[in-house]
């Protein structure tokens, strides 16, 4: 049986989305590191996901344009394939997690898609003399069928004093400007569009392999500082297993064509992470890991996190809420950083 974990938030490439799901192990495609949160902060889900800490939350407007255009685009969509189950709202009963698992494969194969929401707030200095704070909310639609899953994620960002000149990827920064002065902004980031297969499922002591590809489009404003204006493209492979029948290990690693503007000299990255989830009951699952990154910018130190996040599945479809919590590990990071949302799967 596999376990799929995604973090739907941050910019390590999309640490944000929801940390952990049940799955059928014939459907294994890997962890999806959906929770969109602090993987996603380098390019990452899934990390990648409300406020911990105290953290100092930028006024913005509420999202519902983006949910609504997302939501438009379903109607008339065919729904088809397999996809990986769920057993998030199941009880343990006489049968155990075998029996919840029997059960939740039959859901996830009626129900390919998923619709999810995870804002995240990040507060830190990210290698500068200011207090940057980041809040980063983005909405991810996704569908899973036959080993194949594919991602889209447009988010909001609104962040308060960023140095003039800086500009952002995610919710980290690429570049950190040379002014002396700050700004604040608000509006669309970079739209993120990812697709993961399995080529080698799960087998004995041999992981399940599961390359991936992603896209960031360059939709963020330059001007206001919220992107680089370049597309970036990313390559990587996640390495996924199971001890037991709770307890999930998880490697990624991949390697970024970062998309560098006339002046800011930004440099190709290699983005890391490992981990593991445990599931203490059918419906929570608990999920610690490191994810890193090169700096995009010479000079500065790059992203280095640790993140602890929890899920807790309301259907047995694998609609539930995930929270996380994200540490700074070295001045490239937010010192601070947290998520709570949710996901309807259908």
């Amino acid at each position: 049986m596999k376990h799929e974990r995604q973090i739907e938030g941050r910019g390590a490439g999309e640490r944000v989305g929801t940390l952990n799901r049940w799955s059928s192990q014939g459907h294994a495609d890997g962890r999806d590191r959906g929770f969109v949160s602090p993987l996603d902060r380098v390019g990452l889900g899934v990390p990648d996901a409300g406020a911990a800490g105290g953290l100092r939350r930028a006024a913005l407007p509420s999202p519902h344009g983006m949910a609504a255009v997302i939501l438009s685009a379903l109607f008339g969509v065919r729904r088809g394939g397999e996809a990986r189950t769920n057993g998030g709202a199941m009880r343990l009963g006489r049968g155990g997690l075998l029996g919840a698992m029997l059960v939740c494969q039959s859901a996830w194969a009626a129900h390919p898609w998923t619709l999810g929401n995870v804002p995240s707030d990040y507060q830190g200095r990210y290698g500068t003399r200011h207090t940057i704070g980041i809040f980063y909310d983005p909405t991810y639609l996704q569908y899973r069928a036959s080993g194949v899953r594919v991602k889209l994620t447009v988010p909001y960002i609104s962040v308060v004093n960023l140095p003039v000149g800086a500009k952002l990827t995610n919710d980290t920064l690429s570049a950190r400007g040379q002014g002396g002065g700050t700004t604040s902004a608000s509006g669309l980031g970079d739209i993120w569009l990812a697709t993961h297969v399995t080529v080698l499922p799960e087998r004995g002591l041999r992981p399940a392999v599961v390359p991936y590809f992603k896209v960031k489009f360059a939709t963020a404003s330059v001007r206001e500082g919220l992107g680089t204006g370049r597309n970036d493209y990313e390559l990587g492979v996640g390495l996924d297993s199971t001890i037991g029948t709770n307890v999930f290990p998880f490697a990624h690693v991949g390697y970024r064509f970062v998309g560098s503007p006339p002046g800011l000299g930004l440099r190709n990255i290699a983005i890391y992470d490992a981990g593991v989830s445990i599931a203490t009951s059918a419906r929570n699952v608990v999920t610690a890991m490191y994810a890193g990154a090169q700096s995009e910018q010479a000079g500065y130190a790059g992203p280095s996190d640790a993140i602890l996040a929890w899920n807790y599945d309301v259907t047995a479809a694998g609609s539930g809420v995930q929270v996380y919590i994200d540490k700074g590990l070295s001045h490239g990071s937010a010192g601070l950083g947290g998520g709570v949302g949710g996901q309807i799967v259908f």
